[in-house]
């Protein structure tokens, strides 16, 4: 059979720039490569500083170890053979990670500069290379036939496999017996059920007649049963980022019933033999409990094993129910069970050998000291028409299980009272709590067993590109009417996203363009980018051609290079033969170097460019426990009582996690936890609190269907976190509506930040641009990065409403402030009053020194003329002691640092304690408004207020800044020559006097005492009030 290996390729493309070796003013480069031990290098590029190489090398990937790194090393080297120098002089060097590599496919062409390889090298110029992975299959060598052996006739008897039913009453196996476990689903529970050793010849017969007496006592529809096989590998299955392994034996869960709770009939006392390994079953009660819902089992869905160290253990009492035999029915039977006042009824058996059902059962416990039975009953059907039989056991002798325990394995029970007087059931049960790798795909009690929602779940979103089209130009481009010139205009759709280029006039058929139309494009690329050449005319514009681009045949790229533009021709777009209806000259690619913005600056998540060969390695671990609720609000009435199924969201980087929700619960308990890797640590994690509509069905399939109420959410920044400390902190869930500020509850979160870089290079960190070199190189407008980051949002939202739980449109907005732009009065004064708090210092220290120049605290005023004959006399100390205060300021506010917890969203800050009703309806209101025309006509008017006063302050900034140029400009004669014969004065002074005299006369003149100071303004800033301005030129 065909194997597949993983090989990595380095295609060496040129270098440039590069430092002459040969004392002739060039260099004969070659390179090497070294990587997990293995070397190349390619040929000599013989007297040439920009050599071109154009190789490709190959390298196998192997496993990490402690000899070879998982570095790439990458040296240019002088060849020695082409010059004067008598040795390999190195030309540069680059170090290379192999979390930088992408797969065949998502390459690029990348220029590394080259690096110093010792300290006193002298090293210029870049490199250029392709770096990705890629797979190879080999053929094994053919195998020669082995030649034709005689076959030999065994002459041991054939065994029989005795513990493939579970044998009668009068053969039960002894107290410390166990019987085996015949599940394929599972070969941890194969092994840890099978006898210990093989059993001796001589026993065999005895043992297959006591099988085949077993065989003849079971019922008639167990007696033509065959032995199942072993069953095939699990299906693999890769949809989503998950948690756990689940049971090899799967089938699609069907959708649960909910059923009328009975009582039936009475059943006999039973007694059964007790077993080692698990907990007795105990005498059943007389009646037995018919439950409330059918629920069937999970999806195969895995799902991330994190550590739980920052969250509370729950207690939970699993059930593990695998199959039956011997039991007296032809139809699908059900599993009932029952605990501390919890039921629930099992999916209808699959009938093979035995009547299997292969199920978990999670059943929530509060306080483990609390003594229950947990009873477990076959039925005939879900209706509970016929009682088969069953086994209780006492929920004090379950035993205690925790990861990393290995699995309980199921063994078989008697089935005492009811029809089945020789049926087995084989099932396992312990105690555990949501470490349990079977808790994920579980039934579990607190989510009421839905089973869309009862799982955790991990969602990425999809990898994100900046489309760059460049429409240069068209040519043969016939117009549809006889003027000499003709208006056209390119329109590029792709997807639901449309945009087009300023109309260029044409005399000749060719109009010309030179304009870029970017779009936001996600992975993997089945979309077209089609472009529409459209005539412009007074009845509306006409197409004449168009023209599709497959996006897979685009180009990629990480830096600003020039990409090579290309002729496409366009075709009849009412005809579907094609037809020559000229040509249009395009450039596309997509812009890797970018980071495509899903949330707002100064509050993402992540900075990270999207070609993975650019990424920095991480500088730590983000570790989030989701712990629980309190006092939430009732979103809904459900039989006259409120209810609330909340869940959890949280969003870091294109990471997002969801927890199970928790049904009918206002102080729900999730205890799950989550980790992210972190890249920046100026980003913010952003939780949310969202009340689930589709938990249960209510209302009909309508009401199933609204979107899920947002609760509140928290955002927690990572720089503000300790490295390595633990914050659990309650935070209260606040929502701002038309009706103002309303607390919807509280969530309880903890936590910590593990910083994995060195402590250098975390630091060197806050150095760096956020976004990557493309947004500085070849920025994007402001209105063009809002554009797309909307349209961004659109493309978050359909992917991860196609996931399953859903992530629904209206919670991936709220998580991403997709409206945070909207106009809002009361933004609008929390702005001003952010600038006012922002101006305060100064404010304070135009203060002080008027409080010192009035001479309010004697002692200060003369150290203030002490500090100033000091700065003057010794200028060189003025930077010195300014950098000395910020520092004692720095030092002294350490000690009153906030102690409290984490920063929140604060309703005093935001003013939404104090803002008016119909603000906030403008705030909320939608675009265009629904409002009536006398509601707009009223906000139109204070709106046109408003304007007034910020037209006025405009006024006056200008004012001021036009007196200044009236000092120059001769606009009044007069003063202007004031001005500059006073300047003229000042200068000629500054020539003969010293200028610290000049500055400690004007310092001490600027703090005399008020007995020596006029009340009257000076007459400096009288002169200035009375230069003239353009404000009398203005209509």
């Amino acid at each position: 059979m065909a194997t597949t290996t993983q090989k990595l390729v380095v295609e060496v493309i040129d270098a440039r720039n590069l430092v002459p070796k040969d004392g002739h003013g060039a260099s004969s480069p070659y390179v090497v490569i070294d990587y997990y031990g293995q070397r190349k290098r390619t040929r000599t590029i013989s007297r040439d500083i920009n050599p071109a190489w154009n190789e490709v090398l190959q390298f196998n990937v192997e496993k990490k170890s402690d000899v070879f790194s998982d570095m790439l090393e990458l040296d240019v080297y002088h060849d020695k053979n082409h010059g004067p120098t008598s040795r390999n002089n190195c030309l540069g060097r680059i170090k290379l990670s192999s979390g930088q590599f992408v797969k065949k496919g998502e390459e690029a062409l990348i220029y590394y500069p080259l690096e110093k390889k010792y300290l006193l090298s002298w090293v210029r110029g870049e490199i250029g290379l392709k770096i990705y992975y890629v797979d190879e299959v080999v053929s094994p060598p053919p195998v020669a036939a082995p030649p034709p052996v005689e076959e030999k006739k065994s002459e041991e008897p054939p065994q029989t496999d005795t513990a493939a039913a579970p044998v009668p009453s009068d053969q039960q196996p002894a107290s410390g017996e166990v019987k085996p476990d015949d599940n394929p689903a599972s070969e941890g529970d194969q092994a840890a059920a099978a006898p210990p050793s093989d059993p001796p010849e001589n026993e065999a017969a005895p043992r297959s007649e006591e099988n085949g007496a077993a065989e003849d006592e079971k019922p008639a529809e167990g007696a033509d049963q065959v032995e199942p096989e072993a069953d095939s590998q699990p299906d693999q299955h890769d949809d989503d980022i998950v948690l756990e392994p689940t049971s090899a034996n799967w089938t699609p869960p069907k959708q649960p019933e909910i059923m009328a709770s009975t009582t039936s009939g009475s059943i006999p006392e039973i007694k059964v033999a007790r077993t080692t390994s698990a907990p007795p079953p105990i005498t059943r009660p007389a009646a037995p409990t018919n439950y409330a819902s059918v629920v069937d089992p999970p999806d195969h869905t895995p799902t991330e094993r994190p550590s739980f160290d920052l969250v509370e253990k729950m207690h939970y009492v699993f059930v593990k129910v695998v199959k039956a035999g011997s039991l007296p029915t032809n139809g699908n039977p059900v599993v009932k069970i029952a605990i501390s006042g919890c039921h629930v009824t099992s999916k209808p058996a699959r009938k093979a050998m035995y009547f299997e059902w292969d199920q978990t059962f999670a059943f929530a416990r509060d306080a483990p000291e609390t003594s229950s039975f947990l009873e477990v009953s076959v039925w005939a059907d879900a209706a509970g028409a016929n009682f088969l039989g069953g086994v209780c056991f006492d929920a004090t002798e379950i035993p205690l299980r925790d990861p990393p325990d290995s699995p309980l394995a199921p063994q078989w029970y008697r089935l005492e009272g009811g029809g089945a007087h020789r049926g087995d059931l084989m099932l396992a049960t312990w105690i555990g709590t949501q470490a349990d790798e079977a808790f994920p795909d579980a039934w579990k009690s607190d989510t009421a067993g839905n089973l869309i929602n009862s799982r955790a779940k991990i969602y990425l979103s999809p990898k994100l590109w900046y489309l760059r089209a460049s429409v240069l130009e068209a040519q043969d481009i016939l117009p549809l009417t006889a003027l000499k010139e003709g208006s056209f205009q390119i329109k590029a759709q792709l997807g639901f996203q449309v945009q087009k280029t300023k109309v260029s006039v044409s005399r000749n058929g060719n109009p010309s363009w030179n304009e870029d139309l970017i779009f936001v494009a996600a992975e993997p690329f089945s979309d077209h980018l089609i472009l529409y050449l459209e005539y412009r005319q007074p009845k509306g514009p006409v197409a004449l051609g168009v023209v599709g681009v497959p996006l897979t045949a685009i180009e990629r790229r990480v830096d600003d290079r020039k990409v090579i533009s290309r002729w496409f021709n366009l075709e009849d777009p009412k005809n579907e033969k094609k037809g020559y209806k000229g040509r249009v000259h395009l450039s596309l690619c997509f812009d890797g170097g970018y980071h495509v913005m899903d949330e707002a600056a100064h509050v993402c998540s992540d900075y990270r460019p999207t070609a993975r060969q650019l990424w920095k390695p991480p500088v730590g671990t983000l570790e989030l426990g989701i712990i629980g609720g309190k006092n939430l609000l009732p979103m809904k009435t459900i039989n006259g009582k409120g209810s609330t199924d909340a869940y959890t969201v949280a969003k870091y980087g294109p990471k997002w996690v969801r927890t199970r929700t928790v049904s009918d619960s206002l102080d729900p308990k999730w205890n799950e936890q989550y980790t992210w890797k972190v890249y920046d640590p100026c980003t913010v994690l952003t939780i949310g609190v969202f009340d689930s509509w589709g938990a249960l069905d209510i209302d009909g399939a309508k009401e199933a269907t609204r979107p899920d109420f947002r609760m509140g959410k928290v955002r927690i920044r990572i720089s503000t976190l300790e490295t390595g400390k633990v914050y659990r902190n309650t935070y209260p869930l606040v929502m701002l509506g038309n009706n103002g500020v309303q607390k919807m509850g509280e969530l309880e979160v903890a936590v910590r930040f593990v910083r994995a870089a060195p402590t250098l290079d975390f630091l060197h960190v806050y150095s760096q641009p956020l976004l990557p070199l493309m947004h500085h190189t070849k920025p994007l407008a402001i209105g063009q990065q809002e554009m797309l980051r909307s349209t961004t949002v659109k493309i978050l939202a359909a992917h991860l409403s196609r996931s399953e739980p859903p992530l629904r449109n209206d919670v991936v907005r709220y998580m991403l402030d997709a409206d945070s732009h909207t106009f809002s009065m009361r933004k609008v004064r929390v702005n001003w009053s952010r600038i006012v708090n922002v101006l305060s210092g100064l404010t304070d220290i135009v203060r002080w020194i008027e409080n010192t120049r009035a001479w309010k605290n004697p002692t200060a005023t003369i150290l203030v003329h002490a500090l100033l004959v000091m700065l003057v006399w010794f200028p060189d100390l003025i930077i010195p002691t300014l950098a000395f205060y910020v520092f004692v300021i720095g030092v002294w506010n350490y000690r009153f640092r906030s102690r409290d917890k984490l920063p929140h969203f604060c309703p005093k800050i935001s003013l939404a304690d104090t803002v008016d009703r119909d603000e906030l309806d403008e705030e909320f209101d939608t675009m265009p408004s629904s409002r009536s025309p006398d509601i707009v006509r009223v906000r139109y008017d204070k709106l046109r207020a408003i304007g007034t006063r910020v037209q006025n302050i405009l006024g006056d900034f200008a004012t001021q800044g036009e007196r200044v140029q009236a000092l120059v400009t001769w606009r009044d004669p007069r003063a202007t020559g004031i001005f500059v014969g006073l300047c003229f004065i000042v200068a000629f002074m500054l020539y003969l006097v010293p200028p610290k005299m000049v500055a400690m006369a004007f310092g001490f003149y600027y703090f005399r005492h008020p007995l020596f100071r006029d009340r009257m303004p000076s007459p400096a800033l009288n002169f200035f009030r009375r230069l003239p301005s353009l404000s009398d030129k203005i209509m």
